[in-house]
């Protein structure tokens, strides 16, 4: 077991990265600058783990951890002038284990084990062990009389937050997804493909777990789904412990499923996607108008590692990253492309690239393109959870090194000969860091000219052992630029790069039409994931806004932590021009670093599905102690287990 860190705090629970517990319903907010009119009745959405059993403050946690947790702002257009007004609203995402945790007097560390347990080189199989049976027995307990609420899945609902067929969805790998009820941000209930807790009319589809009794892990779902801006589909998989470890779903739309014909191939639900050899850690994939792409990188995630010795997750830089290609309904068809070992944790965008067919008179798709983030390591993965990166077992060769870092890739991956999988072009568009990648919804899965993402200016994603990645900028890349001049003047493949230019030399640059473009924090402040809101009367693709929580680190005390009175701000920034804040909306409360989020359009909000219930904290009820003394003793045993589990 790793020791607790008496002395120094832990990055991912001080600071800004601290878990707040307090929630607030919609609150009125003030602001400085003019709130663009265009972005009236929606809602900014993000997620974000919030660990409600944090007492124990030296236990393993890990960024990834954490109850899921929804600030948002909402902004209201008041009268006849039309007068801009905010509201800020932050919900725990009222999940089974966030129930079972609250609902419980003596838990002190969540009941899920640690990330950081699980990568962590120094711990023992013991310890491993214990940890995950401890959560068994936590979850057997919450089946048995007196437990008020039940723990039937394990996810706790903490990365993403997405739209679709009038459902608003949080995401996390061990589950199915959770709708959530904008603009209060309530727990609605989870989502099987299918049907929807707490939804007046149920379906009678297929869902993604099916029937039998590997139901539970099938229906883990990728906290990234894709949904097609044209046919509307919802596109996602789900890997699992288990063969054929990843499967893959579509859900078409409510107005689709009468009429599959219009738009759409039909629904496709748990297909097996052949040719992954093991369990993997696959947070993101790719999408285009006709393919899909699944990435099975040497980023393990397995039990059965225990028994070989080995962290239940594993980073091998010595094996292949594998990247399979498949007509978006016909997994069945996957064809694999081999290259060196990285680690892609988001991708930015996928698009076709289309030749004339003469002979049938029609276009065909003659390669895949894919933007993704791309780290030359695992590193992120243990110092998001303080653990120092294991030393690899076998030695890499020296022309086979690579710096640390993390940019955005491009890949072209060539469909023409069916005999030879062949990765035509693989390499970085910027030198500079780039992760947390959006882009304008309606351009996805196109060839779009604009991605956004985040970056920080001192360092990489892959952050020194004791410190916590903070981005202090944010980044617009013209990549469609950028990839035109890396066909015409192709770098070295894999580690070169199109534009070799620091963060630095970039916001040196007095070029107004440079492809690239920083809008740097000012000092002490530090920005979160964005989001791209389009101007409904804008004719360009980045005509519109981003959006971000961000936070002023003079608040923090001598010892780093945060003051009681610390408060974040919602800032909207002109992306055409990516140097002007047009409106800085003051928060009522902090909003702790995280991870995902989106926006919201006043039409998504008022056309959502109807809700029948909602869930809720359940009641416990303590008279029956004195009820009965069969009761007694069986609750005085249940709470001496849960004493020493806790």
């Amino acid at each position: 077991m790793s020791k607790p860190r008496k002395n120094l705090p832990h990055p991912y629970l001080s600071g800004n990265f601290a878990p707040i517990q307090h929630v607030q319903p919609l609150t009125p907010c003030s602001y400085t600058g003019t709130i663009p009119h265009d972005l009236a009745g929606g809602q900014y959405v993000r997620n974000g783990g919030n660990p409600v059993a944090n007492e124990i403050l030296g236990r393993d946690a890990h960024w990834f951890d954490g109850d899921g947790m929804l600030t948002g702002v909402v902004l209201h257009e008041l009268g006849e002038k039309g007068v801009m007004q905010p509201e800020f609203v932050n919900q725990y995402i009222l999940t089974d284990v966030y129930l079972s945790t609250i609902t419980s007097e003596l838990l002190q560390t969540p009941i899920l084990p640690s990330i950081a347990t699980l990568v962590n080189p120094l711990s023992s199989l013991l310890t491993i062990t214990l940890r995950i049976f401890r959560t068994l027995l936590l979850v057997l307990l919450s089946h048995l009389p007196g437990s008020p609420q039940s723990i039937k899945k394990i996810s706790v609902a903490n990365t993403a937050i997405l739209y679709h067929d009038g459902r608003a969805l949080a995401t996390c790998e061990s589950g199915p997804p959770m709708r959530i009820a904008l603009p209060r941000l309530d727990t609605v209930g989870w989502f099987d493909g299918e049907r929807c807790e707490g939804e007046p009319h149920p379906g009678g589809g297929a869902s993604f777990g099916g029937s039998g009794p590997l139901g539970f892990f099938r229906e883990w779902t990728t906290a990234h789904p894709r949904v097609d801006p044209e046919t509307k589909e919802l596109l996602l998989f789900h890997s699992t412990f288990v063969p054929p470890y990843v499967r893959y779903s579509i859900v078409t739309p409510h107005a689709c499923k009468s009429s599959l014909g219009k738009g759409t191939e039909g629904e496709v639900v748990g297909a097996a996607v052949p040719g992954v050899g093991s369990a993997k850690m696959m947070h993101d994939f790719g999408v285009s108008k006709t393919h899909t792409v699944i990435m099975d990188l040497p980023l393990s995630l397995d039990p059965l590692n225990l028994a070989k010795n080995r962290p239940v997750v594993a980073y091998d830089p010595t094996d292949r990253s594998r990247f399979g290609i498949f007509p978006r309904h016909q997994p069945q068809k996957v064809r694999w492309y081999e290259t060196k070992a990285c680690c892609i944790f988001h991708t930015a965008n996928s698009w076709d690239s289309l030749r004339s067919d003469t002979t049938k008179e029609k276009k065909v798709v003659e390669s895949i393109n894919m933007l993704a983030c791309r780290l030359t390591s695992a590193s992120l993965v243990f110092s998001a959870g303080a653990v120092a990166a294991p030393i690899p077992t076998r030695r890499i060769p020296a022309h086979e090194q690579e710096e640390e870092q993390c940019r955005l890739y491009y890949y072209n991956f060539s469909l023409e000969d069916s005999a030879s999988n062949t990765i035509k072009h693989q390499w970085a568009l910027s030198a500079i860091p780039f992760e947390f990648p959006s882009l304008r919804d309606s351009a996805s899965m196109s060839d779009a000219t604009y991605i956004y993402g985040c970056s920080v200016s001192d360092s990489s994603f892959g952050a020194a052992l004791g410190r916590a990645v903070k981005m202090d900028s944010l980044v617009k890349m013209d990549v469609r630029r950028l990839v035109a001049r890396g066909k015409k003047n192709p770098p070295v493949s894999v580690s070169g790069c199109v534009d070799t230019r620091s963060v630095q030399e970039v916001l040196a640059s007095q070029d107004a039409d440079d492809p690239i473009k920083v809008f740097k924090m000012p000092k002490g402040w530090y920005a979160q994931e964005s989001r791209f809101v389009p101007r409904q009367s804008g004719i360009d693709e980045d005509d519109g806004w981003l959006l971000s929580y961000v936070f002023d680190e003079s608040q923090l005390n001598a010892d780093g932590e945060c003051r009681p009175d610390a408060r974040s701000e919602l800032w909207i920034i002109d992306a055409r021009t990516m140097t002007e804040v047009v409106a800085r909306i003051h928060l009522p409360q902090r909003v702790p670093y995280g991870l995902h989020g989106n926006w919201f359009s006043r039409d998504d909000i008022a056309l959502q599905r109807p809700i029948e219930r909602l869930r809720t904290v359940p009641q416990t009820k303590r008279e029956l102690w004195q009820i009965s003394w069969p009761w007694y003793a069986w609750m005085t045993v249940r709470r001496w287990v849960e004493m020493y589990l806790a």
